[in-house]
Parts: structure tokens; sequence; C-alpha cells
């Protein structure tokens, strides 16, 4: 009889934990009754009534707007950082800009939130922009928030890689920008599209900073989630969550499929030159013969 381990257990345990909940989430979107917590039968109006309402709907697609826009965004700074991070070694104010980049990931969000209010507010009074606070402000802070993570992860995998593949297409006459978009970008590809899913997520999620730098008419899905719930769980707020965990799991099984396909076939590109190397060796070794000195 196979015994499970302590490991195992923990394991199951943890994944019941986590997905547990979601799971109940979603069979109950599909409940006929109103109320959330009596089961009243399988039904989908819910997921039919969500085109009928114009609020919850409009403020998905103002979430899902934000949330690309910060992606975006996200990935370009915090690469930037990265890679200023990684390879410039020494230059003035490098801890304090080591220091900054990473601030927002220990940084309570209230303290985030109310710098960045304080900011704009600043702002429109000097300068007069923004003349309201809206999808703009939301998205600034968002990719204020969202560049720390994406720079952590993106130094991480420039850190491991081989700077003798730049350094000689910059021996062949390559230009350094020509060398970063052509070999870089490809090379630390993975990374981006992990920090773009995080930021993406993480902008998807945040209701702090929303509430602190949104303005009328730019409410967000948590915010509006939020909001409905102080007054009691609507089964429309269970249809849109099941709905958004499934676009998300979609995007990440695509993700996992493409990255798993490109890892391979980087992997059997190296092995088809290395066995390419090797025969031409083997081959060169077979052709060479030992010429004999001649005595004068």
């Amino acid at each position: 009889m196979k015994r499970f381990s302590f490991s195992t257990v923990m394991l199951w345990l943890g994944m019941l934990f986590i997905y547990l909940p979601m799971v109940i989430l979603v069979i109950y979107s599909f409940n006929a009754s109103r109320l959330v917590t009596v089961w009243g039968g399988w039904s989908v109006k819910w997921y039919v009534g969500l085109l009928d309402n114009t609020q919850l709907m409009g403020s998905v697609m103002r979430s899902l707007e934000i949330a690309l826009y910060t992606a975006v965004a996200a990935v370009a700074l915090g690469t930037l950082a990265a890679f200023v991070l990684t390879r410039i070694p020494r230059f003035k104010g490098r801890t304090l800009f080591g220091g900054m980049v990473t601030a927002p990931l220990v940084m309570p969000e209230v303290i985030t939130g109310l710098s960045l209010l304080l900011l704009f507010v600043a702002m429109a009074q000097l300068i007069g922009w923004p003349a309201e606070r809206g999808l703009v402000t939301i998205w600034i802070a968002h990719t204020t928030f969202c560049s720390a993570y994406v720079a952590v992860v993106v130094s991480s995998r420039l850190r491991e890689l081989d700077l003798s593949i730049e350094e000689a297409a910059m021996d062949l006459g390559a230009k350094p920008w020509k060398v970063f978009f052509l070999i870089t970008i490809p090379m630390i590809a993975p990374s981006l599209a992990a920090g773009a899913m995080m930021s993406f997520a993480l902008s998807l999620d945040d209701l702090v900073l929303a509430s602190f730098v949104s303005g009328p008419g730019s409410t967000t899905l948590p915010m509006e989630v939020f909001s409905a719930v102080r007054l009691g769980v609507k089964p429309e707020i269970n249809a849109i969550a099941s709905l958004i965990l499934l676009v998300v799991s979609l995007f990440t099984f695509l993700a996992w499929y493409f990255t798993r396909r490109a890892e391979e076939r980087r992997k059997r590109a190296i092995q088809q030159a290395m066995e390419t190397m090797a025969e031409e060796a083997s081959a060169s070794k077979a052709n060479w013969k030992p010429t004999t000195g001649q005595t004068a």
C-alpha cells in the first residue's frame, strides 16, 4: 500500500486551501436563487444578466483597459531599471536608485496611495495637470507599483545570461541598441512575459491605490465589488468573478504552453548545433593526415 509522505499531504492541503474557495465560487455562480447562501438549483441567468448590468460591465472593461496599459508600461520601465542595475555596476546614486526601484515592494499601499494623491493634487495646482483624477492617474499609480515587480523578475534573468553572446555581437560591429533588441530581449522574453502577466493581475486586483487616485466615472472592478459586498454579495458578482477566473486561467495556460514550446525549440536547436559541431570535428579529425618532414 502506497503511503503518503508529509510533504505530499501538506501540498494537497495547501492546494485545497487555495483553490477550494474558487471552486465553490464557480459553483454558486450557477445558483438559481438570488440568495447566494441558499442553493436553488442550477441556472445561467446571472451570466445572461451581466449583459444588462451596464455599471458592472463598464467597471470590468475599465479595469481590463487599465491593466493592459499598466502591463505594457511596467514592462518597459521595469526592464530598463533592471538593465541599469545589472549592466552598469558603478554609478553615482546606484544604491539610492536600487532602493527607489524596490521601495514599492515593501511600502504599504495606503502610504503609496496617499503620497500619489497628494502629488496629483499638487501638480494640478501648479501646472494644471491632471485636471481631474481618473483612468490616467490610476494607470500611473499602478505602473509605479508594478514596475518594481518587473524589475526584480527581469534582473534575476539578466544576471543569469551569458554575456559572451552579446560581447561577440558587439565585436562583430553590432550597435548596443541592436544587441539589446535582437539578442538580449529574445533571451529574456520569458521573464518579460511573466512580468507582464504579474503586472496585469496586480493591476486588475488593486483596490487601495485605485481608491485614492480615482475620480468620478473611473470606478474599477475591485471598487465596484467592494462597494457591492458591503450591502451583501450578489449573484452577479459570483458570475463575473467566475468569468475572470476562466479568462486568467486560459491566458496562463496559453502562456505556459507557448513558453514551453519555445524552450523545447531552443533546447533542440542547441542539441542540433552541438551534434553538428561534433560531426564536423570528427570529420576533420578523420581527414587529417600528418605530414612527414623532409631533411635537407
